[in-house]
């Protein structure tokens, strides 16, 4: 489990924890977004951003969470990141279950969010809030996206009102209002996304993949299994290069053939020397059956 150090409040994962201060920041101090959407599928999940801890580093991360067909995918989305817990134990969301929460999305790929104050339940320093808005902007952009419901090959803005009005400080720092893009910078560098955690797959040939931020840049993967004393053994080891120019985003996977039990798979970046870069690390505990 993560030690979440910058929370004070009730948060989705458990725990009161104290919070640093901080001035105000305005949205507009985030860099313009280059960060991609994701694509039209056809599926009953929806992708959830959350919140998670890289050694030193604090990044969003994505799970996919089932649906219903006849339910506004963007509204359901954000209500899972407020109320539910991610399925993760690493991740965790500092919103809370809003009272009243409404969404809109205009010709111009603009979505409008309007939420209870309620939602904001917490006090978190200025860096922990502008990743907080951001969650919420990477997921009502990528619910929206993924369903079909904008183009995704224009840029997508997402506009924060509270109570219908603008100028809100959200968590006390960030001053929302005001149209914004996703901040490419807050995404984790590294991320799998099958298996999800805690999942159970069929024994023989398992396919493992996940997604990158940087192309160029190889991944170690690790699989270790669990010995049932409380300790892991690591089994196999290997390095799968991502797809995508060099410096883009790219997906990247690999298959192994395991025994029932229980395992953990971790994935690091190699830099340019190449060393793994541990700052990039994420981890997924799986079961084969």
């Amino acid at each position: 489990m993560l030690a979440v150090l910058l929370l004070t409040g009730c948060i989705a994962n458990g725990g009161n924890t104290p919070a640093t201060s901080g001035p105000p920041i305005s949205v507009q101090d985030a860099p313009a977004s280059n960060a991609p959407l994701e694509t039209t599928q056809a599926s009953t999940k929806i992708p959830v951003y959350w919140i998670g801890r890289s050694k030193d580093n604090v990044y969003l991360y994505r799970e996919f969470r089932d649906i219903s067909g006849d339910e506004n995918p963007v509204t359901t989305a954000l209500r899972i990141m407020m109320a539910q817990k991610p399925l993760d134990h690493d991740f965790f969301t500092p919103w809370q279950d809003p009272g009243s929460l409404a969404t809109s999305i205009s010709g111009k790929n603009v979505i409008t969010v309007d939420i209870s104050r309620d939602a904001f339940n917490a006090n978190l320093d200025a860096g922990m809030a502008q990743r907080a808005v951001q969650q919420l902007v990477y997921t009502a952009s990528a619910a929206a996206s993924s369903s079909g419901l904008i183009n995704s090959g224009q840029q997508i803005q997402v506009v924060i009102l509270v109570d219908g009005h603008t100028d809100f400080m959200a968590f006390g720092q960030v001053k929302l209002g005001q149209p914004m893009a996703r901040d490419a910078s807050l995404v984790a560098p590294l991320w799998i996304i099958d298996p999800q955690e805690d999942a159970s797959v069929p024994a023989g040939a398992v396919k493992f993949n996940g997604r990158s931020t940087d192309s160029s840049k190889p991944v170690n993967w690790q699989i270790l299994q669990d010995n049932g004393s409380g300790t892991r053994t690591s089994k196999l080891t290997g390095q799968a290069k991502p797809t995508g120019d060099p410096g883009q985003y790219g997906v990247f996977s690999f298959g192994a053939t395991l025994k029932p039990g229980k395992y953990e798979l971790r994935v690091v970046q190699v830099d340019e020397s190449g060393r793994a870069d541990e700052t990039t690390l994420d981890t997924r505990l799986f079961k084969v059956e």
